[in-house]
């Protein structure tokens, strides 16, 4: 008996969900306007993030996508244009001593530039800064440069 009775309150559920989406055949065609290309697409260059979403202007990026063991926080964009984009933050850092898993992280202050804007191989319709690179106007983390440039993944 519970058995029917549970498949008959699965089928008037189902109904009762369907119901909308079916609607009538004299029901008038939904109008779908498509925006044109230049409306959907960004006149600028996106960042591309570590799971492939376009993004511009974050506040918060990951460097090291396998690991998690450096990453911006705390952008504040100055600039994001065709050519380039220029950010100041935080960028914080494993010291992976003795090894990554029990390291401390840092906290360095650095000023971001985005370069090299491409042809987004995913999606060609959009153009993703190619190269970044952080300046570090004091304090850095050991065995890095004053100035270190990354290429970005398409």
């Amino acid at each position: 008996m519970y058995k029917h009775t549970m498949v008959g309150v699965v089928t008037v559920c189902a109904a009762a969900l369907l119901a909308p989406a079916v609607g009538t055949s004299s029901a008038a065609p939904a109008t779908v306007r498509a925006q044109p290309v230049a409306q959907r697409q960004p006149a600028v260059p996106v960042l591309v993030d570590c799971l492939w979403h376009p993004e511009v202007r974050p506040t918060d990026f990951m460097l090291a996508c396998g690991d998690g063991n450096s990453r911006l926080t705390s952008l504040r964009w100055t600039d994001w244009n065709a050519d380039s984009a220029t950010a100041t933050g935080v960028n914080w850092v494993n010291d992976c001593k003795p090894y990554c898993a029990v390291g401390k992280f840092h906290s360095f202050p650095v000023t971001v530039r985005l370069d090299s804007a491409q042809t987004w191989k995913r999606h060609p319709q959009l153009r993703q800064y190619g190269e970044i690179t952080l300046t570090y106007p004091g304090a850095r983390p050991d065995r890095f440069q004053h100035t270190v440039t990354y290429p970005l993944w398409n």
